[in-house]
Parts: structure tokens; C-alpha cells; sequence
């Protein structure tokens, strides 16, 4: 398998969960604003989307859209327990965790890194990251250490994936102390670690 990312892009957490479940896979970097990956591929022949991740299968086969992706990594390596049973409730509290992660986090990022964005859009777009947090934060205040409980998910990694993204849009954590200490958690993940490193976020 490869994956298709971008450094620090939501591309981390499938990279993160592939690392996780211990497959082979490689990565290929992609320059979403040049349309090009690293070794002069035309994105658009792999996700004429435009934008990662995108898990290319070894016949293949290509697979877009995060939440899809790292629960198809699960399913992959069930031994490794990244995500409930399929048909189970649990599985459907993962597949909400994730949606809502996509859905509601993710974007609410969005103008935060748009460079049209205006000063007062960005003001309402830190608003709505801060209420979405707020959401998080009550998520965890039972004190369990992942989002699904005390085990490590693939909706982990995302959440972990798109919340380090706080950092380069001044959120800080510091009014959620419980998301904070997951975020401690899961960047002291080896697999977190590894996959950070391989895409040059860290040393």
C-alpha cells in the first residue's frame, strides 16, 4: 500500500494507524497547491479530489477520505484493535467520533488557514474550534483516556491529528486540560513518534 500525505496534514492520521496496525505500506508526498507528489506525479491521476489522503492499494485501487481510510486500516488488522467490530454499537460511537472529527473540528479549522480569510472570520473561526473543543474536553471529563474509553482508536489519532493543528493557528490548550493530557498521551505513542518524524514534524 501507499499513502499519499502531506506533512502534518489530516493525511497524519492514516499514517498514524498504519503504523499502529503494522502493515507494509510506503508514502509519497504531495504538494496539493502544485497538484504534483514528490516524485513528479500528476495528484489528480491518483484523487482527482485534489487533496490527501489517498491510500493506494497494492492492485490499485484507491481509497479517499480519512475516516474511511483508517477504519479500512483497522479492518485490516483486526488483532491490532484500532476500531470496534463491525455491526457493533461501539463501532458506531467510533464511526460518530470520526464524523464528528471531519464534520464539525476539521473544518472549523478550514479559515484558519485560508489566506483570504479576514481577521473577523478568523476571530469566529477560533470561536467555533474553542466550542467544538469545549465538546471534547466534556467527552473526556469521566476520565477515560481515549476518546472510545481507555483503549487507543484510529479516532484518536485523528482527533490527535487535527487539534496539533492549535499550534500553528494560536489555540492553545490550556483551557482544556483533559484534551491536553490526551494529547500528551498520544504524542508519546511510538507509532505517533515514527510517523511525525517520517513526515518531518519532528526530529
Amino acid at each position: 500500500m501507499k499513502l499519499y500525505y502531506s506533512p502534518g496534514a489530516c493525511s497524519l492520521s492514516p499514517h498514524i494507524a498504519l503504523r499502529e496496525a503494522g502493515l507494509p505500506f510506503t508514502i509519497e508526498k504531495v504538494d496539493t497547491k502544485a497538484g504534483t507528489t514528490e516524485t513528479g506525479k500528476a495528484f489528480a491521476t491518483v484523487n482527482p479530489k485534489g487533496y490527501v489522503p489517498a491510500l493506494q492499494l497494492d492492485d490499485g485501487a484507491v481509497l479517499t477520505e480519512g475516516a474511511a481510510i483508517v477504519q479500512f486500516i483497522a479492518d485490516l488488522a483486526p488483532d491490532a484493535d484500532l476500531a470496534p467490530k463491525a455491526g457493533t454499537f461501539a463501532r458506531a460511537r467510533l464511526q460518530e467520533e470520526l464524523n464528528f472529527v471531519a464534520t464539525e473540528l476539521h473544518k472549523a479549522f478550514a479559515p484558519l488557514f485560508r489566506p483570504t480569510t479576514s481577521e473577523d472570520g478568523k476571530r469566529d473561526a477560533r470561536a467555533m474550534v474553542a466550542r467544538r473543543l469545549d465538546h471534547v474536553e466534556k467527552t473526556l471529563s469521566d476520565g477515560r483516556d481515549h476518546l472510545l474509553g481507555k483503549d487507543f482508536s484510529v479516532a484518536d489519532a485523528y482527533l490527535f491529528t487535527v487539534v496539533n493543528w492549535g499550534g500553528h493557528v494560536e489555540i492553545a490548550l490550556e483551557p482544556w486540560p483533559r484534551l491536553q493530557a490526551f494529547m500528551s498521551r498520544v504524542a508519546a505513542r511510538e507509532s505517533v513518534q515514527q510517523a511525525m518524524r517520517a513526515e518531518g514534524l519532528v526530529q
